[in-house]
């Protein structure tokens, strides 16, 4: 197996959010349910937009944020997704490289707007994200780089993907060429209410190994198994699944391989703020720990950080060195 160019390449939507505060009444009048994620068209986009308070424009994306986290890391990282060539593309596309990220996908020139996301942060710091796709549902076969994925280490795809056709197709083309290459595919679940899109096929893709370790939360992992037992649903992931993490909030983790699990704390912060990429972040730290060799307990634990470092500030990607705060606790890195 050749030697690899990028630790994580990750594939993704490509999404600026733009995050205002709000309370809980304004969610109820505008139709929206508390701590999750919507789909929305361009005018229900504006119309949301209007009503928003003071807002703060910052790239984000799941899969972008867990691979700027990466770079924050140290890691070698490469990120795919779609933008339209206009202002929030340009945004995208500058903040992604400024984090260290190699960013190559040829911007849309015609088409629908780069896409946002409308985050929604309550007092107690819960996201409500409304979602407008836009450009990136237009991630196509011909944005996957074979030799790109090749030459990367893992490759780490979110399960918002799965929406689009085209980009379910990116996304099984990505899986094949690493796994032709004897690399590793990483999925991350993503959202409770995708999960309930997508049951049987996510369910799938697990089961045939399509992908072989698995990110979900609590409530991601219920959506999949229909089962509001914790350890039962975690037993059913365990049976199909070649590995996967389950974030637990403020319980930490548990890391479910086939022969153990492994519960991980959570590192203690002084005030949660915005949980807009807890699990995304999270994600950097496992990924980063995996691909570095280190146990599942040491992956945690470094995810465990940068999961609590993102949750106490606005937005959902780090504001300071991960690799320089995982040596200040003494992880290693």
């Amino acid at each position: 197996m050749a030697a690899a160019t990028y630790d994580v390449l990750g594939i993704g939507n490509a999404i600026v959010d733009i995050l205002a505060k709000a309370d809980d009444d304004f969610l109820v009048s505008h139709g929206m349910t508390k701590g999750a994620m919507a789909l929305i068209d361009e005018e229900r986009a504006t119309a949301i937009y209007k009503a928003m308070g003071p807002a703060t424009e910052i790239s984000g994306g799941s899969a972008a944020n867990t691979i700027a986290g990466l770079a924050s890391f140290g890691a070698r990282a490469a990120f795919v997704g779609k933008v339209r060539d206009d202002q929030l593309g340009h945004v995208f596309g500058h903040d992604i490289k400024a984090a260290n990220v190699v960013f190559e996908t040829p911007a849309a020139k015609g088409g629908a707007a780069t896409a946002r996301s409308y985050i929604l942060v309550s007092p107690d710091g819960e996201r409500t994200m409304n979602t407008f796709l836009g450009a990136a549902q237009d991630l196509s076969l011909i944005d996957i780089d074979a030799n790109q994925i090749a030459a990367s280490s893992i490759v780490y795809m979110e399960g918002y993907l799965w929406d689009p056709k085209d980009a379910k197709d990116a996304f099984l083309k990505a899986s094949k060429i690493a796994h032709d290459n004897k690399r590793i595919v990483a999925l991350t679940l993503s959202d409770a209410f995708c999960v309930g899109r997508y049951r049987d096929e996510f369910l799938n893709l697990i089961r045939t190994k399509t992908v072989d370790l698995v990110f979900a939360n609590e409530a991601e992992l219920s959506s999949l198994y229909q089962n509001d037992n914790f350890d039962a649903a975690l037993a059913q992931l365990r049976n199909d699944a070649n590995l996967a993490v389950v974030t637990r909030s403020e319980k930490g983790c548990v890391v479910a391989a086939k022969d153990k699990v492994t519960a991980v704390p959570a590192f203690p912060v002084k005030q949660v703020v915005d949980t807009t990429g807890a699990g995304d972040l999270f994600a950097a730290g496992f990924l980063f720990g995996t691909v570095r060799g280190m146990t599942h307990e040491q992956s945690g634990r470094l995810g465990a950080l940068a999961a609590a470092e993102v949750i106490q500030h606005i937005g959902a990607r780090p504001q300071t060195s991960l690799k320089e705060l995982a040596q200040s606790q003494g992880l290693p890195v």
